[in-house]
């Protein structure tokens, strides 16, 4: 295998990469490229508010429609167990169709789910409910894909992790927002069954909204839009297939699925189940508990950025070793810190292993992220689903495994899901690792630890040049 292929594919990349932006300035909105960075980020933030706004309301919710833990637990891996696949065809949507024309569409397919919430009245309903709107997370991939298409590499880390950090907290922020409104309505004079249904009515409004300037305000690309050009990037144009096979044979992208599986799959299991953990454990009121539920999605804002801004430092003093490094001892903590909070026996441990938990495991799937645009060029949007539907089936899988009543208490299952954590971590140490590319290319070396006779210590220049299978 070669180490560092040039980026001559069969696209023009060099007249790409010199139209990206090269300075992130995230209080601009200048067009194209700090337009789209705002229109990404914000009907992102609307569609994880819309996903998680069901949780915090959770303790009224399940008395009216009578929801077993079950049924709790069946509705909340419904919530991220559709987004597995729609994550994976929104990648191939977007090296297709371009980011704006997947994301807006997408946006207002699911929109409808949430209005439908007035209808609900059994656990069925509730279960599907959510099932349908989950499905919206997939726009994740098409924010990614549309920061990696706009900023060059040295700022590509942190555009991604900011523009993800800012609409990842739409979570905390339905955690805080909703237990409020709710109770604003009871004030109002509704009754509960109505006030906690009516509630749904904003995001849902807040969701169309952001598509429509995501559809009509922004830009694929620096050049212009996908359908300006035909086809992407100016590449022989490809199909479907073949979009998807350079994808998946690229064993990058499946290392980096399992990685994000256990940051960002336990962070969704997290927004899940944190809301009623301290409800019931320690016996708080809906909007206290929903309050330190916001803190673990909130932290988003500045945590996942974070988390980019370490793996572009990283990497312009060791290259790639230096994002792979980052990667590995951040989500290493992560870890750490998730076992320590099932293991926290007060309120106010609770509360200190959360926030550092939070920290580390957003920067942790910032960091992968920030990694994801260095693996294939020519199935960007292959990749970035790989990776992103890792979240959903790691969220299934650790709330299969430990939230569905099978482990006994949820402390118990928080400090398993740790461990878990610590030892799906340790594949990063397998990436990039390759020999010495040939006399005419670019420097290179095993990624993780070098190897014997690489006197530049894998060090590349990721503007010029980009690894592939």
């Amino acid at each position: 295998m070669r180490d560092w292929e040039p980026v001559e594919e069969e696209d023009s990349s060099a007249g790409e990469d010199e139209s990206k932006a090269t300075t992130f300035r995230p209080l601009s909105a200048a067009p194209p490229h700090m337009l789209a960075f705002h229109l990404a980020w914000f009907s992102l933030f609307w569609c994880f508010f819309s996903t998680f706004s069901a949780p915090p309301l959770l303790p009224v919710i399940r008395n009216e429609l009578d929801l077993t833990s079950g049924d709790v637990a069946n509705a909340g891996i419904a919530s991220v167990s559709g987004a597995v696949f729609t994550r994976l065809g929104m990648g191939a949507a977007c090296d297709l169709l371009g980011p704006r024309v997947s994301s807006a569409a997408l946006s207002l397919a699911t929109a409808p789910a949430m209005f439908a919430a007035a209808t609900v009245s059994s656990a069925a309903g509730f279960v599907q409910l959510r099932f349908f709107v989950g499905l919206s997370l997939a726009n994740f991939v098409a924010n990614q894909y549309w920061m990696s298409s706009m900023f060059s590499p040295p700022v590509v880390g942190v555009a991604n992790g900011v523009s993800a950090g800012w609409a990842n907290a739409g979570s905390g922020a339905a955690q805080l927002l909703m237990p409020l409104l709710y109770s604003l309505l009871l004030q109002r004079g509704l009754r509960s069954s109505l006030a906690w249904r009516a509630a749904f009515f904003l995001p849902a409004t807040f969701q169309v909204l952001t598509a429509i300037a995501v559809l009509f305000l922004g830009q694929d690309l620096p050049e212009g839009n996908f359908s300006d050009r035909g086809y992407p990037l100016n590449r022989t144009k490809r199909t479907l297939r073949e979009v998807i096979s350079s994808g998946i044979k690229n064993y990058r992208g499946w290392v980096l699925a399992l990685t994000y599986g256990f940051c960002y799959g336990v962070e969704l299991t997290m927004e899940n189940i944190i809301s009623e953990y301290f409800y019931d454990r320690f016996d708080l009121k809906i909007e206290v508990a929903g309050v330190l539920a916001a803190s673990f999605g909130l932290a988003n804002v500045v945590s996942r950025p974070s988390g980019g801004l370490l793996s572009d430092f990283m990497a312009a003093r060791f290259g790639m070793r230096g994002r792979l490094w980052s990667l590995w001892v951040v989500q290493s903590f992560a870890g750490v810190f998730c076992v320590l909070l099932g293991r926290a026996a007060t309120l106010v441990s609770s509360v200190a292993m959360l926030i550092c938990f939070s920290i580390f495991v957003q920067a942790a799937a910032g960091l992968t992220f920030s990694v994801v645009p260095f693996v294939s060029r020519r199935s960007l949007g292959v990749i970035s689903g790989m990776t992103g539907s890792g979240g959903p089936v790691g969220a299934v899988v650790t709330q299969l495994l430990f939230f569905s009543g099978t482990c006994g208490s949820k402390e118990k299952g928080i400090s398993l899901m740790g461990l878990m954590m610590l030892a799906c971590t340790l594949p990063v140490l397998l990436l990039f690792r390759r020999p010495l590319a040939p006399p005419g290319e670019a420097p290179g070396g095993g990624d993780f630890l070098p190897l014997e006779g690489d006197p530049q210590g894998g060090q590349v220049n990721h503007a010029n040049h980009t690894p592939d299978s």
